[in-house]
């Protein structure tokens, strides 16, 4: 990782942001999924489509990155985390970061370490954030859309099958046990327990209808839409009714 990108964890620069309030912040698009949808390739494809729509290079999409730097912040040893990332297939932070550093380290710490990360992140702006809790931490930021990708469990069992070359039974396994954790992720960053996360969504995009490009460029056109809506004051955030026309 760049010395630019650890520069923007100043903590004079940090703690100004934390405080502030997240109204200017974005623009993010953030993609939640569950096992098997392929949001990363989808990232990938995106982040292409929104720089050549806006004639850019800034946007780029994130995903280890934010257990990179959180392992920084948290010194333990953070060019370790790829690797035993690859080895163990953990997405849990804390036992995560306890294995690596050999050391005790509370959830609230690392939770406290993860936010700071992601809202540095979205303060900076033109990022995609996968997965990784983002769309929990950063539900207030109006220039953000937030896209859940889902598709049927065996469509995307077959699909964990052809890329990771495991039986059924272990596939079947890896989806139920990574969905859960994922679930699990989202539900510990919010402030209050949900029923369910519906709620969190602009869009939920079934991956078994659509290919990996058409997913992209739906959601290219969504942001655009989003953007849009957020320049013209019809869009201020989650806290009150859209100005909706009726005639």
């Amino acid at each position: 990782m760049s010395e630019k990108f650890f520069k923007y964890f100043d903590e004079r620069y940090r703690g100004d942001m934390l405080r502030g309030s997240s109204a200017g912040y974005g623009p993010i698009v953030t993609i939640s999924r569950l096992t098997g949808c392929d949001a990363v390739a989808v990232a990938k494809k995106l982040v292409k489509g929104l720089n050549k729509e806006e004639g850019t290079t800034k946007w780029r999409w994130i995903d280890k990155e934010i257990l990179f730097n959180t392992a920084r912040e948290l010194d333990t040893g953070a060019y370790n985390v790829e690797s035993y990332i690859k080895r163990h297939q953990l997405s849990g932070f804390s036992e995560m970061l306890m294995a690596i550093s050999g050391k005790h380290i509370s959830d609230a710490k690392v939770k406290k370490t993860i936010k700071e990360v992601v809202l540095t992140l979205s303060r900076e702006g033109h990022v995609v954030l996968v997965g990784r809790g983002g769309v929990a931490l950063t539900g207030t930021v109006r220039r953000a859309l937030h896209v859940r990708l889902v598709a049927p469990f065996y469509w995307r069992v077959e699909n964990i099958i052809r890329k990771k070359e495991l039986d059924i039974e272990a596939a079947e396994e890896f989806v139920v046990d990574t969905d859960e954790k994922r679930h699990n992720l989202i539900v510990n960053f919010l402030d209050k327990k949900p029923v369910n996360l519906e709620y969190l969504f602009d869009i939920t995009i079934n991956r078994s209808s659509f290919n990996i490009d058409q997913v992209a460029h739906i959601i290219c056109l969504l942001y655009q839409k989003r953007i849009e809506a957020v320049s013209q004051g019809d869009y201020t955030g989650r806290k009150g009714p859209l100005k909706d026309s009726y005639e």
